[in-house]
């Protein structure tokens, strides 16, 4: 039977973090779930592998607590379970920035669909910025975007601080691989007095997926976060694994959407 591998995130306050890890890892271990789940107060982050009748039980068990009723997945099939096991665990955040002003579930920036992408990147008064690692932009990257070259996310900061500034930066696009590390950065970049700021909706896992490749500018290969080696079809660009990457969480960012 085909496995489905599902990413998901949300930021929304969770002030029973260790409670909700206790009753989630046991609803995922009874139907052999495997992948990891981050729980922080400020949201859940996770990649996972099942049957796809095991995690349709998961995630409608899920979503009937009211704080995750709109949570949407990003899915997959791979032949077997890209992970060994199942890891649910308790941190400071979902996404490691330590900036405590970056808070989506306050405001982040606007949404773009995968179909209007192209429109916006080739608008001349938008500056691009790729929010990925730099081994990440290596691999692949839409034309022209700018590298902040980090190491992981933690290091955003650093780079808006020396390369941007809201003076002269007026119209800031940015991606991610699923959109988790746009959301936060454009809560960033907000804090920081920055006032058009734009994220793929979805991430470049949505742009893939959603635009035909005829209409695609993706230039070479999108990492994902698993064991898997590639997933994606014939004619279209791969996406493949990359083991950790980054001493602030697991698996590249946290869970490395």
């Amino acid at each position: 039977m085909p496995i489905r591998v599902s990413a998901f995130y949300t930021f929304v306050r969770l002030d029973d973090a260790a409670d909700l890890r206790s009753r989630l890892f046991a609803a995922l271990a009874a139907l052999d779930i495997r992948g990891t789940i981050l729980i922080a107060t400020e949201g859940i982050n996770g990649t996972i592998s099942g049957t796809p009748a095991a995690l349709e039980r998961f995630f409608t068990h899920l979503r009937s607590d009211p704080r995750f009723s709109d949570l949407s997945t990003k899915d997959t099939r791979t032949p077997v379970h890209p992970f060994k096991r199942l890891k649910v665990k308790l941190k400071k955040e979902i996404l490691t920035l330590r900036r405590p002003e970056a808070d989506p579930s306050v405001r982040v920036g606007t949404y773009v669909a995968p179909k209007d992408w192209n429109a916006l990147l080739a608008s001349p008064d938008v500056l691009v910025v790729d929010t990925r690692n730099r081994y990440e932009v290596e691999a692949g990257t839409f034309p022209g975007a700018v590298d902040p070259d980090t190491r992981c996310f933690a290091d955003f900061p650093a780079f808006v601080s020396q390369r941007l500034d809201p003076t002269s930066h007026k119209k800031i696009a940015m991606f991610c691989t699923g959109g988790i590390r746009c959301e936060k950065a454009s809560a960033y970049l907000l804090a920081h007095g920055f006032d058009e700021v734009f994220h793929l909706q979805g991430g470049i896992l949505a742009y893939l997926d959603q635009v035909p490749h005829i209409e695609s500018t993706w230039q070479g290969t999108c990492f994902v976060f698993d064991e898997r080696e590639t997933i994606g079809e014939p004619g279209r660009p791969a996406m493949t694994a990359a083991a950790e990457a980054c001493d602030a969480g697991i698996d590249g960012d946290e869970t490395g959407t």
